[in-house]
């Protein structure tokens, strides 16, 4: 049966727009889709990766996914089977005919096709059908610009597709030169849970993607109020552990008498006070990450005991004599210089050397001023979550841009939360609303 042409898709008034979330690391293969599907009234929402894609789905399940044929984080035949286990309604396709005949289609498969052909860049890739439809090897010429007929757009949407690269250019090696662009250009990207486009923070985006798929210890250093959580559960969404548990303990905020018990649990009678027996923090994480925050706050014979753990991924709980064997990945931050710290014995240098193997800085707010704008809109769209979205004056924006910041981002955040009270009712935040309290002498 011939497909409905285009100009028969008018959306009724009441009618809830249709969605649909493209893909891709390629930003030009993500405008040029997305503005095909918006010439055919479709509402559309980007994502640069797999995670991003998925991140988005959760938030607000879309009628339609169109994924590139690579993506930069996740194993695509992976991501495929797990998101049609989550979203069974969602209509998804490839753009590579990577999956099999026995996907269920939606009711715009046809017109997700069309567009998917009138964006495909005939200079480097063309559409033929498939070999197992009727046996032919022809290429359809490509579609004339404008307005299509009804047989037209039929012929450019029949069955599932294949793409076929032509022999000039290599598929595989270090010389593949789409491959290799789209991976540079999402290293470029930033994440996003990390707001601001300054080098610093690209960096730090730049640097999660290479060792997030990775077991590789990773030791978070930054001022307080920079972000360190922020990059472990980065780290933790794009690896392949994302669907086990994120077990977080901030080692300066349990007394140091209880925090042993914290992590590796204990039995009961342990001690006094130990009615019951308790699974601690690391083996609750088996399988998933174990984010240990503040790890210099740490005493020094409980590193001993951690040290151990790590090299040999055996725990003991307080008051039993047999070890338990746990697969965690261990996540570690510290606002302290704790390479220094090693040279005066107030940190054990060989913990160190096993928590560092990868490092990540995360910067000052004062070391990337130039996402202060950006910043202030991120979370003042965040508090228009729950109440009216309110927005800054030049003297108030003025006022913050004068500010050295030493709480970070966090500081940040809470000023503009006190502002956003302060000014009541008003919609516009001014110098006056602006308050550092207690962090300005």
């Amino acid at each position: 049966m011939l497909p409905v042409p285009v100009t028969a898709f008018p959306i009724a008034p009441r009618t809830r727009s249709r969605t649909a979330l493209v893909a891709s690391a390629d930003s030009s293969f993500r405008q040029r889709l997305s503005e095909t599907l918006i010439g055919l009234r479709w509402q559309v929402r980007e994502a640069g990766s797999g995670a991003q894609a998925w991140s988005a789905a959760e938030d607000a399940a879309p009628e339609a996914v169109v994924l590139d044929s690579w993506l930069p984080d996740l194993d695509l035949a992976e991501f495929i089977t797990d998101f049609r286990g989550r979203f069974p309604q969602t209509d998804l396709i490839t753009a590579s005919g990577f999956e099999s005949n026995e996907s269920p289609r939606g009711p715009f498969r046809q017109e997700l096709l069309y567009a998917l052909r009138r964006c495909q860049d005939t200079d480097t890739a063309v559409w033929k059908t498939a070999p197992e439809l009727d046996g032919s090897s022809a290429v359809p010429a490509p579609l004339k610009p404008g307005p299509q007929t009804s047989s037209e757009l039929a012929s450019a949407s029949v069955g599932p597709l294949r793409l076929t690269v032509p022999k000039a250019i290599p598929i595989r090696g270090d010389s593949a030169p789409n491959r290799e662009s789209s991976r540079e250009q999402s290293a470029t990207e930033r994440l996003p849970e990390l707001v601001g486009n300054s080098p610093s923070m690209l960096e730090v985006s730049r640097r999660i993607r290479l060792v997030a798929p990775r077991l590789t210890p990773v030791l978070i250093e930054g001022p307080t109020g920079s972000g360190k959580e922020l990059v472990a559960e980065a780290l933790h969404r794009l690896s392949s552990r994302n669907r086990k548990p994120f077990v977080a303990i901030n080692c300066a905020a349990i007394p140091e008498a209880l925090l042993e018990a914290e992590l590796f649990g204990h039995t009961r009678g342990a001690f006094t006070g130990a009615v019951q027996g308790r699974v601690g923090r690391i083996e609750s994480a088996d399988g998933g990450t174990l984010f240990l925050d503040e790890i210099g706050e740490m005493p020094l014979a409980l590193q001993s005991k951690l040290l151990r753990f790590v090299e040999s991924s055996e725990l003991q709980r307080i008051g039993e004599n047999e070890t338990i064997k746990v697969d965690v990945r261990i996540l570690a931050a510290t606002h302290r210089p704790l390479a220094e710290h090693t040279k005066t014995g107030s940190f054990r240098a060989d913990l160190y050397y096993r928590l560092a193997v990868f490092l990540i800085r995360t910067p000052a707010l004062i070391e990337h001023p130039q996402d202060l704008e950006v910043l202030v809109e991120h979370f003042l769209e965040k508090m228009g979550r729950e109440s009216p979205v309110k927005r800054v004056d030049g003297s108030a924006m003025a006022k913050l841009a004068a500010h050295d910041w030493p709480g970070n981002v966090r500081e940040l955040e809470h000023v503009l939360e006190r502002a956003a009270i302060l000014a009541g009712d008003e919609s516009l935040l001014t110098a006056v609303e602006i308050d550092f309290g207690l962090s300005v002498n």
